[in-house]
């Protein structure tokens, strides 16, 4: 089959990789509908997710139709499913809590130590995102192996388009939980930090879950307009300096909540993200952490935060001062987007969420790299790529 692989920084190819097989009898095979880039891919991309091996498939939203099952799979040839990011067993005591991506049995026995040794335990197994994280194979392919297919897709109904609910693999339910985490009470003020895909999922799922304004902070152009078309007012960081205007459009108290959607490699001309990108440039460190900073310090006292955003290691100047004295909650973790996906099916079919808004462009699998390359260089003609094995160039 034909399949996305990394191999090193800035170097994806599209290759003819072995087929997928059955190896356990919960496992399923996908064949691939729909599958996107996320902007965690791009972490990927810029080398900065240790652990990646060459010739790893990439890709962890996708979407298709079951071509094979084990005998312990509960799905049947033919259906259209989505699958979860996160790989989890659905019996260990953290699923059995809902807390999918937290799983112990998703990761492999082999691969536990990397995890543990970094972060003191292992997480659960993810599509597509290092052997730290198991070593799967992704979904940006013709086909995939699902483990566990008894507990994480979902079945979609016959008749609903792909872009419709492709993005509950991922970032749709991503953006909820950074709501939900931020524990938004009606009349909220929310300031969202970063408006690409999880950032504008956000925005959307912190209107509907109450919250009476919305700040999203970005500065490219385009996408701070599909913050406002949510309802959003919208801080650009290059025209205005971001904790002054939260002050002044919250009266001096600052947002009620704050959303960090940027994460690891924020951008910007900033004394602490310039000292950031030094050391990272030079292995000193491994994460500029600006937006976290400016939403602990922007946040009102008591208020609540919310990061989604993926981070990798350890970070300095944290102010921890700031945080304890302001009595500020922190909230996060990779999603547990089992938990969430039924509930979001039935919020699309019901017309209350949007998710195609956010597509810039379909384009064949065989241009996956010229994507990565567009994703990472054009970001703000680019919002979502959606690749489709099988779609001709010229239908791109």
């Amino acid at each position: 089959m034909r399949a996305l692989t990394w191999h090193g920084k800035h170097d994806v190819r599209v290759d003819t990789v072995d087929d997928p097989e059955i190896v356990n009898p919960r496992d399923a095979i996908i064949r691939i509908t729909s599958t996107a880039i996320c902007g965690s891919d791009l972490h990927l991309y810029d080398g900065y997710i240790p652990t990646m091996k060459a010739g790893d498939i990439l890709g962890h939203e996708f979407m298709g139709e079951v071509v094979e099952t084990g005998s312990g799979s509960t799905l049947k040839k033919g259906q259209r499913v989505v699958v979860p990011f996160t790989i989890s067993c659905g019996s260990c005591f953290h699923c059995g809590k809902h807390q999918y991506s937290a799983c112990d049995n998703g990761l492999p026995a082999d691969n536990q130590d990397i995890a543990q040794t970094i972060y003191g335990q292992p997480m659960s197994g993810l599509f597509g995102y290092s052997h730290m994280t198991g070593g799967y194979a992704g979904g940006q392919a013709e086909y995939v192996r699902v483990p566990f297919s008894d507990v994480g897709p979902i079945v979609v109904p016959d008749g609903v388009d792909d872009d419709r609910v492709l993005f509950l693999s991922d970032i749709l339910p991503t953006g909820w939980m950074a709501a939900e985490n931020a524990q938004i009470e009606p009349g909220d003020t929310v300031a969202v930090w970063g408006c690409g895909p999880v950032g504008l999922f956000a925005v959307q799922s912190a209107f509907l879950m109450g919250a009476e304004r919305v700040i999203a902070i970005d500065h490219f152009p385009r996408r701070l307009e599909l913050a406002r078309r949510f309802g959003a007012e919208t801080i650009n960081y290059e025209e205005s300096k971001t904790y002054e205007a939260l002050m002044e459009m919250t009266g001096g108290i600052g947002p009620d909540a704050c959303i960090d959607a940027v994460g690891l490699e924020a951008h910007g001309f900033f004394a602490d993200n310039v000292w950031d990108q030094i050391k990272v440039a030079t292995f000193m460190g491994t994460d500029r952490a600006h937006s976290i900073r400016q939403a602990i310090l922007a946040c009102r006292k008591g208020g609540r935060i919310s990061m989604p955003a993926v981070y990798g290691g350890f970070v300095d100047k944290f102010p921890l001062g700031a945080f304890m004295e302001k009595g500020l909650t922190l909230k996060t973790g990779q999603t547990h987007v089992q938990h969430y996906m039924p509930g979001l099916l039935n919020a699309i079919m019901e017309d209350r969420i949007d998710t195609t808004f956010l597509i810039s462009h379909r384009l064949p699998l065989e241009q996956a790299a010229e994507g990565y390359r567009m994703f990472h260089d054009e970001q703000n003609e680019v919002t979502k790529i959606v690749l489709k094995p099988g779609l001709q160039p010229a239908q791109a």
